[in-house]
């Protein structure tokens, strides 16, 4: 399973564009890499892991050297001490962050649940432009520091992608159309909670940005994506417009992107957002667990529409909370408000 942090249709758009020659090109090679990484991510097979009570991170970071082998040379194992290279301290904390918040937030150990080891290798590439979990570790490019700063830079990037992970060994929702875009919604909602945790923030403190800080300067955009607003998060004439509807009524239609995965994201991302903000508070700890309970607890299919996830939330949320609970409730004109249900 592959899932990358910067989607196809930003590329398509650099790479088809009138810019910087470097810049297409560089667009045209990260596409390039990408498909090839998708291909690969269908035969990866998921072993159920056995349960490991021991909750202790296991972390190695590794260098590619800026060529596109994996895994590259270990350069920090866990414990040791800050190397002083920016981007290797980076994943390393940021993995760190992660794993910190799925055991604290919902006593998960790791990404399988039983200690899985954290791999990341850093300098992926020539300024590689995207990030990625390639079913067994995190993979980051540098950025071209045109359009995309390093990809170690926002925490809520490693914790979207290592939320893929998490996905590939519960719900295992199939990468394409409503399944793939609700694989990228729960990786957009958990990346953003793990912020907003590592930051103390409150649901009416956070941005709801992902990706904030990784456009370079002069691009005009604040982050990859809004789930407050979603298509808001940037328009430049090198990126083009964010492209993602917060409302079915707005609903795409695309063979592109696996069906449309990162732009219809944005209908179950703004429902997760109206859930959270009625509800109030830390909102990692009522919204968010309705929707870890729903993406861990067996029920769901691979295939797994937006209309069968928002009923599975509410199910969850009456058995938490109860059927006429205040936060049930907010579930539900949630998944009204993005016309999802009627």
């Amino acid at each position: 399973m592959r899932c990358h942090i910067v989607p196809p249709h930003m590329l398509e758009r650099i790479a088809g564009g009138a810019g910087d020659p470097a810049l297409r090109d560089r667009a045209r090679r990260t596409l390039a890499l990408s498909s090839a990484a998708r291909s690969e991510r269908r035969t990866l097979l998921v072993t159920p892991p056995s349960p490991n009570e021991d909750f202790v991170p296991n972390r190695t970071i590794r260098d590619a050297g800026n060529r596109e082998e994996l895994p590259g040379k270990a350069v920090r194992a866990e414990g040791a001490p800050a190397t002083g290279d920016k981007v290797v301290d980076q994943s390393y904390d940021w993995l760190g962050a992660t794993f910190d918040f799925f055991e604290a937030a919902y006593r998960r150990n790791s990404i399988d649940g039983a200690g899985l080891p954290l791999i990341s290798t850093v300098h992926y590439g020539d300024r590689y432009d995207n990030a990625f979990w390639n079913g067994e570790q995190m993979v980051y490019g540098d950025g071209d520091g045109t359009l995309f700063t390093e990809f170690t830079g926002p925490l809520d990037v490693t914790g979207h992608e290592l939320t893929h992970g998490i996905t590939q060994y519960t719900a295992n929702l199939e990468y394409y159309s409503q399944p793939g875009a609700l694989n990228e919604s729960v990786s957009d909602v958990f990346g953003s909670l793990i912020k907003q945790w590592h930051l103390g923030q409150t649901a009416d403190q956070a941005d709801w940005l992902i990706g904030q800080g990784l456009l370079a300067e002069g691009v005009n955009g604040v982050a990859l994506r809004s789930m407050k607003e979603p298509g808001t998060a940037y328009d430049d004439p090198q990126l083009g417009k964010d492209p993602q509807p917060g409302h079915m009524d707005h609903y795409v239609e695309t063979y592109r992107d696996n069906g449309g995965v990162h732009i219809n994201s944005g209908i179950p991302n703004h429902a997760f957002y109206l859930a959270a903000t009625a509800i109030g508070g830390n909102a990692w700890e009522k919204a968010g667990r309705v929707w870890y309970d729903t993406l861990t607890g067996g029920t769901l299919k691979t295939d797994t529409d937006f209309k069968g996830f928002a009923a599975a939330t509410l199910e969850t949320a009456a058995r938490l909370y109860g059927a006429d609970g205040a936060e049930t409730s907010a579930v539900r004109q949630a998944w009204t408000g993005v016309g999802v249900s009627p």
